[in-house]
């Protein structure tokens, strides 16, 4: 079947009535590659109206569907195989209706886990480092691994511009702008600037618009109308000059409440070869609290010759480091006392409301979790590009 068969069959599949668009005040918002949704529940508290989240993964469309006042109809589609106008008519709406769409297409290809650690120089190095031999870092790679996910970012602005829409916010990792992947994101910008939109890039930490992380991010926002305003920060970073904004939200105060029996779960418990050795990291340390740089009578380790977020633990006073979507056994962030973190704390790290639905198993919602759009950091975009089409 060819991709406009395909596109065609979809659309007769979505029709409506069973796609009709949640009613509501506000632009229509459009969510592709929802995930668990941050984008969209930030468009909600934004005052858009979302008609449609669009998402190729079972579980994530899951956890979409248990929470249907944020994201209107769900479909479950690859976003190659269904037009711009296809998916207005599937999400109910007309082709001259006002529309933003808002989207992070996945962000793996573009990571930087992905170009430290595929070549395997790198973990060399640490072994390296670790039996005492010198030697400089390597490079990170600058050849380009085929991942067909890196061409979903063409297929984002492809859907911006066939489905006509006033305004779109496009959200990826930092190292999208890495020398590798920038001539991605220099298209991007391009095919927007070529289609009428007027632009506004900035890379943003999420910890200053109201998030308890610090997660930084490359964001889009395009609009046919104005340039959308750069959002203000309503946070300053620790260690930051004094200013009047208050000081980012920490960790504690994120996950105030949440420390209660009722939510135990039973993957939080800690056992193992590095129990010990987490239990005795101060709040806010790493592995190399046990090194010989951090005076340790009897080091296990020596410092630099592991990931930083290696036994990392939380400090109640601070600020979460970035969630991992796939993190391993001993990857932390952990809580700060000695247990994993449980999935309505990563969801609270991440800005999502209290009683926010994640479905799946542990490791199919801590992948979510890791996933997600920190919800402050979208209402705060989504807001600037409503606001241009005032």
């Amino acid at each position: 079947m060819t991709r406009t068969e395909a596109r065609s069959a979809l659309a007769k599949k979505l029709s409506p009535p069973q796609t009709k668009a949640r009613r509501g005040r506000g632009v229509n918002i459009i969510d592709l590659f929802a995930g668990a949704g941050g984008l969209s529940v930030g468009a909600s508290l934004a005052g858009g109206k979302v008609v449609a989240s669009v998402e190729i993964d079972p579980i994530a469309c899951q956890t979409l569907r248990a929470n249907p006042r944020y994201h209107g109809v769900v479909l479950e589609t690859d976003i190659c195989a269904i037009s711009g106008l296809d998916l207005r008519a599937a999400s109910g709406i007309g082709k001259r209706e006002p529309l933003i769409v808002v989207g992070g297409p996945p962000c793996q290809p573009f990571s930087k886990a992905a170009y430290w650690t595929e070549d395997g120089d790198d973990a060399a190095y640490r072994r390296a480092r670790a039996s005492g031999v010198r030697m400089k870092r390597p490079p990170a790679p600058t050849q380009v691994r085929p991942d067909a996910r890196r061409d979903l970012v063409r297929e984002f602005m492809r859907v911006v511009v066939e489905s006509r829409a006033d305004g779109f916010v496009f959200e990826n990792v930092p190292s999208l702008k890495h020398p590798r992947n920038v001539p991605i994101y220099d298209c991007l910008v391009a095919e927007a600037q070529r289609a009428g939109y007027h632009l506004t890039s900035l890379v943003a930490n999420a910890a200053e618009y109201g998030v308890a992380q610090l997660r930084q991010r490359v964001l889009v926002l395009g609009s046919r109308a104005r340039e959308p305003a750069n959002p203000k920060a309503t946070h300053r970073l620790p260690g930051s000059s004094p200013s009047r904004l208050p000081i980012a939200v920490t960790a504690a105060e994120a996950l105030d409440g949440l420390d209660v029996p009722e939510l135990h779960e039973p993957e939080e418990l800690i056992c193992g070869r590095w129990a010990k050795h987490l239990s005795e990291v101060p709040p806010g340390g790493n592995y190399k609290a046990h090194t010989a740089w951090a005076g340790h009578p009897k080091p296990t380790f020596v410092t630099e010759t592991r990931f930083w977020n290696f036994l990392l633990k939380l400090a109640p006073d601070r600020p979460s480091w970035t969630i991992a979507a796939s993190p391993g056994p001993w990857t932390g962030p952990f809580h700060w006392q000695n247990r994993r973190l449980r999935i309505p704390e990563l969801a609270a790290l991440q800005g999502f409301p209290r009683g926010y639905v994640i479905e799946g198993s542990r490791r199919e919602r801590v992948r979510q979790m890791g996933n997600a759009v920190s919800v402050p950091l979208a209402k705060a975009m989504i807001r600037s590009v409503l606001s241009s089409l005032g």
